[in-house]
């Protein structure tokens, strides 16, 4: 799921699929619509870290001075509700 300023969507992971078989999950790519519009963006990986973010989504976030903090979702959501002000998060909640 996405959390975009507080608004919760589904994640569109299409544009990420072709990059599954090299990553053995469909990884967090630049492709997908990233709410970046905040200072921090918080990326759940799952329970066991199954979600792979590519290292062009670390690349932008820095460019766009973007905090970003990659951690198991249940890490995100406890540092999503300590900090939620200007903070979006992406969480990776099936397995």
């Amino acid at each position: 799921v996405v959390i975009a300023r507080g608004r919760v969507r589904k994640r569109k992971k299409k544009s990420s699929k072709p990059l599954r078989e090299a990553f053995g999950h469909t990884p967090l790519s630049i492709k997908e619509n990233i709410p970046w519009d905040c200072r921090r963006l918080v990326v759940g990986t799952g329970a066991h870290g199954a979600l792979p973010v590519m290292d062009e989504v670390k690349q932008e976030a820095a460019r766009r001075e973007v905090a970003l903090l990659i951690v198991p979702t249940s890490e995100a959501i406890r540092a999503l509700q300590a900090e939620p002000k200007d903070t979006n998060a992406i969480l990776h909640v099936t397995c």
